[in-house]
């Protein structure tokens, strides 16, 4: 027996007997006490043995958990990991082991597969009385194409394409994971909690870590073998992450909406975006994506060719004032969004509209933005609280979007259109 056990046990026996020892004598005396004497005293003893029953219970508790073996309920986080937790990990960075390892895919890329992986998660954790914690990436690659300095500062000089240094950033500089844990719980791979995670797995022998590669969630969550284990290791698809969620055409098969990640930004990209839409006022939105999307490449006849085929047209000043008119009225205020680095390029549309960019906030945003994904986080954030927000792309069908060339292409290369098509532009 455990020394410190043993000694809250004897501690127990002799509490206990000294009580006895009190009864008898008190039941001797009891006769030459006088009554008010015998109240005080009854009280007394009643507070000292509650008072040493409460002590020795708490003493016993102390023994049994330092003597107690090694088990999946010893894991907790300081936070608001429970000692039920079990734990998910996908990988050390997102979307590898795969292709895209040795590259890096832009923010949105890159939020698909982290949705697709905390919505498992989520499903996991549902399936018993024990969440299922993600382990997630300490930090997230940065595409150097998406991080130019120029979009923030609207300059027009060499300096536009400058990038920002760092080729990764820290993953709660762009989420707030306390809020997004009471959603779906998440922990860091750099944390302590994750390496007691590990530790303790090796302990635990087979109940401590699974393997798992080529299993479907619903596997996973129903199969018994799968459901005690303190920490899964999922290799995901070699592709993507988000390629294990290609159900998601399937409505019903969706836990977390589009929207979940922008929302969970970090406080202070909140805070900032706060500020702008207070001095906004009252404001409608648009995001244009133009840079890479417009791209083109020649076939081998020589003619150039492109995946979306209207985007160029439908994202040039003249043609987003036709599009947005019968949605937002003249002399309204439009926030506007992209990754156009052309100075003056939106400049057309000041002829309806009083523009605003995020380069109109540089004071506010240059001590806290060190890359552009934490800029476009604050821009989403401005987008989402406007009255009328126009995307490049539809997400669904009750979006308003500047184009309707699909967002998804199937890889066909099509010659671009640079002018109005069979009357569309008569309205304007």
């Amino acid at each position: 027996m455990n020394l410190k056990k043993w000694n809250a046990e004897k501690s127990m026996l002799y509490a206990l007997r000294h009580h006895k020892l009190n009864k008898n004598w008190r039941a001797r005396g009891q006769m030459a006490i006088h009554p008010k004497s015998k109240l005080a005293k009854s009280r007394s003893s009643i507070f000292i043995l509650t008072a040493s029953i409460a002590c020795i219970a708490v003493l016993y508790l102390v023994a049994c958990l330092v003597s107690a073996p090694t088990s999946i309920q010893n894991i907790a986080s300081p936070n608001r990991h429970t000692l039920h937790d079990k734990y998910l990990y996908w990988g050390s960075r997102i979307d590898c082991p795969g292709k895209h390892c040795d590259s890096c895919e832009g923010l949105g890329h890159q939020e698909s597969s982290l949705r697709c992986a905390l919505e498992e998660a989520l499903f996991l954790g549902r399936s018993g009385d024990a969440y299922r914690t993600f382990v997630m990436p300490s930090r997230l690659c940065i595409n150097p194409i998406h991080n130019k300095k120029g979009i923030l500062h609207q300059s027009g000089n060499m300096a536009s394409e400058e990038g920002w240094a760092a080729n990764s950033c820290a993953m709660d500089s762009l989420y707030d994971l306390d809020y997004m844990s009471n959603t779906v719980p998440v922990i860091l791979d750099n944390s302590k909690t994750w390496h007691h995670v590990l530790t303790t797995s090796m302990k635990l022998g087979s109940r401590g870590i699974a393997h798992v590669e080529g299993i479907s969630r619903t596997d996973l969550q129903h199969k018994k073998n799968y459901s005690n284990i303190l920490l899964i290791n999922r290799t995901a698809s070699p592709l993507s992450w988000f390629m294990e969620c290609k159900d998601r055409n399937n409505r019903s098969s969706i836990m977390l909406p589009y929207s979940f990640l922008p929302s969970m930004a970090a406080k202070k990209l909140r805070d900032a975006a706060e500020k702008i839409k207070a001095h906004l006022g009252d404001y409608d939105a648009i995001h244009v994506r133009r840079g890479d999307k417009i791209k083109t490449r020649k076939d081998r006849f020589g003619v150039d060719r492109t995946l979306h085929p209207h985007l160029d047209r439908d994202t040039r000043p003249e043609f987003i004032l036709c599009r947005i008119s019968k949605w937002v009225p003249p002399g309204r205020t439009l926030f506007i969004a992209s990754n156009e680095r052309t100075p003056g390029f939106f400049s057309p549309l000041s002829a309806r509209y009083k523009l605003a960019y995020s380069s109109n906030y540089s004071s506010l945003l240059d001590p806290i933005i060190e890359n552009n994904y934490q800029l476009f986080m604050i821009e989403r954030l401005i987008m989402t609280g406007a009255r009328k927000f126009i995307r490049t792309y539809k997400e669904d069908d009750t979006d308003l979007s500047l184009t309707d060339d699909p967002k998804k292409n199937t890889k066909i290369w099509q010659i671009p259109v640079y002018s109005w098509e069979d009357g569309e532009g008569e309205n304007c």
